[in-house]
């Protein structure tokens, strides 16, 4: 997979997470790239891997 298309892609996943929605992707370097900028901002998210691909769920406010 393209670097460059990759790294697009995690970034349009993360506004999906930002805005409270639930964002899936298959590949597993999307996800690593997903959970990285998750950590960097310190986002509040449930990350379900399975056998198929990953979900990235934000915890609901309190």
């Amino acid at each position: 997979m393209d670097l460059i298309f990759a790294k697009k892609l995690a970034k349009e996943k993360i506004e999906i997470i930002k805005k409270g929605f639930t964002a899936y992707v298959e590949s597993p370097e999307i996800a690593r790239l997903i959970k990285k900028e998750i950590q960097i901002l310190n986002l509040d998210v449930y990350e379900d891997a399975t056998e198929i691909g990953y979900w990235f769920i934000p915890n609901a406010e309190k």
